[in-house]
């Protein structure tokens, strides 16, 4: 007989606005506990320095996960320049030093170099794994990390404000795996300044935007003042809502039955969605399955269950 699962069966994804000087594991961790959780997730990490949008998905959920550590990510930091650290942000030690500090004609200037398809040597203290180590356990020991180049996307990338002469902001829209303390740096370089990440701020991953985030102050006030993790689980989204790149199809009781099972279903009318694209399939108001159409019929590839 299968282990009952302590805690509650909550599905759905959370916006969480992740205050500064907690991992995302412990952030995790926290509001896991808060709802009372069986299960939660969460999609693509922020280093401990930064806030902003942490993703977090419940139960079934989970499922989900990729499509959101997938999606474009949209980021505000501050460079400090004339110094480069070994963790490229303000929690490393000085590494290199330059009197020389940049004009906004020079920064804007380089930019371009730094967006499109380019490429990006990660961090040394970053969770890469090397030989089944994580890069920043090793940079810890003392140990010598040398990642290679890989391939990243930037979409936008600008300068909002030059705060002094010592300190600039930008915010830039992103794919997945940029790191945006490697970003700092190799623009600090270019501009023969040096610099390194002082406030990181995401705003956005995907489909969930810093305006539907909430705080841990929010999500404890909410459970204190309305005595219970229920009180939390009325502000979820939609397992849906990390979907916004896939196809939604609606289908009825007997259709969902069947996909639930993992049998595939036909799919008829104009309203077939293009057999190119993966599909969701939702009845009433709940997410049934993922799949892809071939040959007329949706195939499941992944089937939701909500049972306790």
């Amino acid at each position: 007989m299968a282990r009952r699962r302590k805690g509650n069966p909550v599905h759905g994804w959370l916006v969480l606005d992740k205050p500064t000087g907690v991992t995302s594991t412990r952030a995790l961790a926290i509001v896991k506990r808060l709802f009372n959780a069986q299960k939660a997730g969460h999609a693509g990490t922020l280093d401990p320095l930064a806030t902003g949008v942490l993703p977090i998905a419940f139960g079934e959920a989970t499922k989900t996960t990729s499509y959101a550590v997938d999606g474009t990510k949209t980021y505000r930091f501050t460079v400090a320049w004339g110094v480069e650290t070994d963790t490229d942000d303000s929690e490393g030690d000085e590494v290199s030093r330059s009197a020389k500090r940049p004009s906004q004609a020079e920064v804007e200037a380089v930019l371009p170099a730094f967006t499109g398809v380019i490429e990006q040597v990660p961090p040394a203290f970053s969770a890469i794994k090397i030989d089944g180590q994580r890069a920043y356990d090793l940079a810890r020991e003392g140990e010598t990390v040398a990642l290679g180049a890989r391939e990243i996307r930037v979409d936008a990338l600008q300068l909002i404000q030059m705060e002094s002469p010592d300190s600039s902001v930008f915010e830039a829209t992103c794919g997945k795996g940029t790191y945006v303390r490697a970003l700092a740096r190799d623009i600090g370089r270019k501009l023969g300044c040096l610099g390194h990440v002082t406030q990181l701020r995401r705003t956005r991953v995907g489909n969930f935007l810093e305006q539907d985030a909430l705080t841990m102050d929010d999500l404890t006030a909410a459970v204190e003042r309305d005595a219970g993790p229920d009180a939390v689980v009325a502000k979820l989204l939609p397992i849906e809502a990390a979907l916004d790149t896939l196809v939604g199809l609606r289908v009825e009781p007997s259709d969902a039955a069947q996909l639930a099972r993992g049998q595939p279903v036909l799919i008829r009318g104009r309203d077939a969605p293009d057999a190119s694209r993966p599909v969701y399939a939702i009845s009433k108001g709940r997410v049934i399955a993922l799949g892809e159409i071939d040959k007329g019929a949706l195939k499941p590839t992944r089937v939701f269950n909500f049972g306790k």
